[in-house]
């Protein structure tokens, strides 16, 4: 089984490519805290002896053959328009996904992303096993009202879900949740992961003191509007007008906004406490985090979370995070937030002034993260081992139908 094991991969926007020359030298992606899914992705073709054909939607140009290991970059067309266009880039890249996966003779597609999902059912008219991964939710789970299109597709995904893929890997509940919704919770089997972190990399974090002034609140993310970014300047502004001069907003991340938001700031007069420092390598995250008092999720209900790996970063940086339900990583670690209505902007002030304020809750809040820790520590619950399992599964479920069983 394992020598002719070739699967296609089609990634996400990460440098998979990057992330291989590291992984490689026996190395994690130094660009990123938590364990990447392509440098996983490569641990288990390595343990299983598969060949794999590597394409993420990365922007930046790429190409490498190494070994079992193809990896391109290819970029999805159309992907930041709406409408007929981005529809037109979705069926174009499943296509293209198609052709690579017959050209390479693979027998296995793990698909993050880059087309809709039951597109792919042409892959199994071939043969060709689809496991498709799911990082983010299938819908905005507030304020949602699709067009019949909208609706056309996920009826569609339901059918590919409940019956043309093999198998499912889902980063959450709440993603799961919706599968089962499509399919009336007659889905094909469903792997759950968490996303995974060494050790090492909270290792420098010191334990937070409640005590200390100026109380930082730390955002870490894109700087988009559904990102809550304006949201935090409105809650500083609050702040300024009450005289509360001794908390301060650190903003960490690149995004389009990011020049407005620095304008807005710089605005209304806040630039001593609320601080835009744009993309922040591995070190320099580690000491925002040392500095930090609370970590603050407060994604709106514009955005489609999948999981929000910046909850489960606060949690092992040892900070309470304040978050709302739009982010699923909040029913992984609840006894550690303070959580919020989606969209409560004064919520989200309130709960920064509750934390400022009560020394007890702080630090009930800041054991509960400790106590949280251990899932994203644990490789039994990460994203290879679910794939391991969607894979080693695929000979039960196929039995007599693919080359390689």
């Amino acid at each position: 089984m394992n020598k002719s094991l070739r699967i296609l991969y089609a990634a996400g926007p990460g440098n998979v490519l990057g992330t291989y020359l590291y992984w490689k030298q026996g190395q994690d992606d130094p660009t990123q805290v938590a364990m990447t899914y392509s440098g996983q992705f490569y641990d288990v073709c390595k343990e299983l002896g598969a060949e794999a054909y590597v394409i993420a939607t990365c922007q930046t140009p790429g190409k490498f053959h190494d070994g079992n290991f193809r990896i391109e970059h290819r970029p999805v067309p159309f992907e930041d328009h709406s409408g007929f266009l981005y529809h037109v880039g979705q069926f174009w890249y499943g296509f293209r996904l198609l052709i690579s996966a017959l050209r390479t003779n693979a027998n296995v597609a793990v698909v993050c992303a880059g087309t809709h999902w039951f597109f792919l059912a042409l892959m199994t008219l071939f043969g060709i096993r689809v496991i498709p991964t799911l990082h983010c939710v299938l819908w905005k789970k507030f304020n949602w009202n699709p067009t019949p299109f909208q609706r056309l597709v996920q009826a569609l995904n339901g059918r590919f879900f409940g019956g043309g893929c093999a198998s499912i890997i889902s980063v959450s509940e709440e993603v799961t949740q919706q599968v089962m919704e499509l399919t009336g919770s007659h889905a094909r089997p469903v792997q759950t992961f968490v996303p995974q972190y060494r050790k090492s990399a909270f290792f420098d974090i010191e334990p937070s003191r409640h005590a200390t002034r100026p109380f930082r609140v730390l955002f870490v993310g894109r700087i988009e509007r559904n990102k809550g970014v304006f949201d935090l300047v409105e809650i500083a502004r609050r702040f300024d007008a009450a005289g509360r001069s001794d908390i301060e907003f650190d903003l960490c991340g690149t995004g389009s906004e990011l020049l407005e938001v620095q304008r807005s700031v710089d605005a209304a007069g806040l630039g001593e406490r609320v601080r835009c420092h744009g993309h922040c390598d591995h070190d320099t995250m580690a000491q925002m985090y040392n500095r930090s008092h609370v970590v603050i999720v407060p994604t709106t209900t514009d955005f489609s979370e999948g999981f929000n790996k910046v909850v489960a970063e606060g949690i092992l940086s040892g900070r309470p995070v304040i978050t709302s339900s739009v982010c699923p990583a909040l029913a992984r670690v609840r006894d550690a937030v303070v959580e919020v209505a989606p969209d409560d902007v004064p919520g989200y002030g309130d709960a920064i002034l509750r934390l400022y304020g009560d020394a007890a809750l702080y630090e009930t809040k800041r054991e509960a993260s400790i106590a949280a820790r251990a899932q994203f520590y644990d490789p039994g619950r990460g994203w290879a081992a679910a794939l391991k399992t969607a894979l080693l599964s695929l000979e039960g479920y196929c039995t007599g139908t693919a080359e390689w069983i």
